[in-house]
């Protein structure tokens, strides 16, 4: 089918265009340079804002937590149903919606890919069962890798070879896309009844400190190839003055980049940039976190911003989860995977009037704005831990506009004003600046060459707003940019019309992306004998029950890693 969308106004930052009137010429499913104006079917998007689709790097969507949200909380659903329709299933779900319901509300907010980022290895079946099931958008998964007993004694033991063949073993074996690290070290010692509490101190048991294994997966990632660096939740989430070991976790691997070229993300520093020296002092400190990402380029981050209301929070960090529940005596479920990691999930309300949840819904936007180059910080809720991904449209007019963030601000205890930079930042993002932070510059830290840009070649992932740019002041009509953002005029994916007026017209099967990770074959003939034999030591399952065939997949889209970097 060939398309061509006529008259629009194209923002694609990866190819410096800014909204320029353009046409967007689509054939088989890719972006071409034209189209036979005769045989296509040509549709007007006259003043429209027209972007590539939406890329989101971070956000719970699949896998045994987010099940484990959705059963214990039916209080979520009751209010927020989907109807079935000619095309759509039915499902429910506010903060943790059903998988089909995920599929179709990132459509309709002009998303095309989305990444869940933590998965368990042992249940990363159950992963790709939810992923097979989410309709529409391209998926992968982050295999959890931080509190992994193989890799701690490797890392420990210098074997850094082993460890990358057992990483490249595993990451192939269960169709993984990247190394993720949650509170390395800090799972497992809690799960012994310890803690970490500082970046250098060792993990019981294993003789590692968190500073040895973050240092120690940067090297393998190199030398795997990996297309995104690692992919690291801090130590000391949601602690009061845990801004000190978010920079010493940056700082720690600063040595191992090469160029520009980012050799670590941190996701959701909302949580991990807090002053103070306990919640009735807690304080921003996005500014010490801006200052150390604008002058150093091998990180990236994303947000993780607050939205205030009813929310699920879910994280492989199961020591921060205990720690919530504490504070909340609300719900708590509590997982343990053996040898490998952990789970927590508890409910929360983020409210205005709470002032540590004002403080936090300020960090979040402080580290959008402060830091300068916005293709370096990302925009996420971390969903649905900040909030559901449907509140995207909230956000973006709040980093757009001074007006929209001051409505709230003046709202918030006076406290929480006095402790956060907000309030003096005068900073609005452009249509630009937001088409980098949440398309163009999230598909390059993924690696992902076609999407993200409407350049000859990509991907024909696209969504039109129906909102004119050259009119639409943001800064003052920052209403308008939000219900523009939150139901896309037209959204195509792979060339194909998904959204029509912010309604679903079709549901297509989204690739899986997993990287086809490759070891020196001495190495891994050596090693993975040696973690068949260890398996019947440490797990419960048998190592041939372990391998996910590609079959599994219901669309299988298999990438080569890059040239392993010195």
């Amino acid at each position: 089918m060939e398309y061509l969308l006529k008259n629009g106004y194209v923002v694609d930052p990866a190819n410096k265009i800014d909204c320029e009137r353009k046409d967007i010429a689509i054939k088989d499913g890719k972006i071409v340079e034209s189209v036979d104006e005769s045989r296509a079917k040509v549709i007007d998007v006259k003043d429209m804002l027209v972007m590539p689709g939406g890329v989101d790097l971070h956000s719970h969507i699949a896998g045994s937590k987010v099940n484990i949200g959705r059963l214990f909380r039916p209080e979520d659903h009751y209010k927020d149903y989907e109807v079935k329709s000619g095309v759509k299933r039915s499902g429910v779900g506010h903060s943790v919606p059903s998988v089909f319901t995920t599929g179709y509300r990132y459509a309709i907010l002009g998303y095309t890919t989305v990444f869940e980022p933590a998965t368990p290895p042992l249940k990363t079946v159950h992963t790709h069962d939810e992923l097979n099931d989410i309709p529409i958008v391209d998926k992968a998964c982050f295999p959890l890798f931080g509190n992994n007993w193989f890799v701690m004694e490797y890392i420990r033991d210098g074997k850094l070879e082993e460890c990358a063949a057992y990483i490249a073993w595993l990451m192939r074996s269960i169709r993984g896309y990247a190394i993720k690290v949650v509170d390395p070290g800090g799972v497992e010692a809690w799960k012994w009844g310890g803690t970490v509490q500082d970046f250098d101190q060792e993990v019981p048991r294993f003789g590692i400190t968190p500073r040895e294994i973050v240092r120690g997966l940067v090297k393998v990632n190199k030398m795997l190839g990996l297309p995104h660096p690692i992919h690291v939740h801090a130590n000391q989430l949601g602690v009061p003055g845990n801004y000190k070991t978010t920079l010493r976790t940056l700082d720690a691997v600063k040595d191992l980049a090469a160029g520009d070229k980012p050799v670590i993300h941190l996701t959701h520093v909302q949580f991990n940039a807090y002053g103070g020296v306990d919640y009735l002092s807690i304080s921003s400190r996005a500014d010490a976190i801006a200052d150390y990402v604008n002058k150093n380029q091998h990180v990236t981050i994303d947000i993780g911003q607050v939205i205030f209301g009813d929310t699920t929070t879910m994280t492989a960090d199961g020591p921060f989860e205990y720690k919530l529940f504490t504070l909340l005596r609300g719900k708590w479920a509590n997982a343990d995977v053996e040898v490998e990691t952990g789970a927590g999930v508890v409910p929360i309300t983020y409210s205005r009037s709470n002032y540590v949840h004002a403080v936090m819904w300020c960090i979040g936007l402080e580290l959008a704005l402060l830091i300068n180059d916005p293709w370096r910080v990302f925009i996420t809720t971390d969903h649905p831990n900040g909030g559901p991904f449907t509140e995207y449209p909230r956000v973006f007019s709040w980093l757009m506009s001074k007006k929209a963030r001051d409505r709230v601000l003046k709202r918030l205890p006076r406290l929480a004003r006095a402790r956060t930079n907000l309030k003096d930042i005068d900073r609005e993002y452009t249509f630009y600046e937001l088409a980098i932070s949440t398309r163009a510059a999230t598909a390059k830290i993924l690696g992902l060459s076609n999407k993200g840009h409407l350049g000859v070649g990509a991907d024909a992932d696209i969504a039109v707003y129906n909102i004119n740019p050259k009119e639409v002041n943001p800064s003052v009509d920052y209403k308008l940019v939000r219900q523009a953002f939150s139901r896309a005029y037209l959204t195509m994916k792979d060339g194909e019309i998904v959204v029509k007026d912010g309604e679903i017209v079709a549901a297509p099967v989204g690739r899986t992306y997993w990287v086809n990770t490759k070891a020196p074959k001495d190495v891994e003939d050596v090693v993975i004998p040696e973690v068949q034999k260890l398996f019947e030591d440490y797990y419960t399952v048998r190592f041939e029950n372990y391998y996910i065939p590609e079959s599994y997949l219901a669309c299988s889209a298999p990438i080569e890693p890059l040239e392993p970097a010195g």
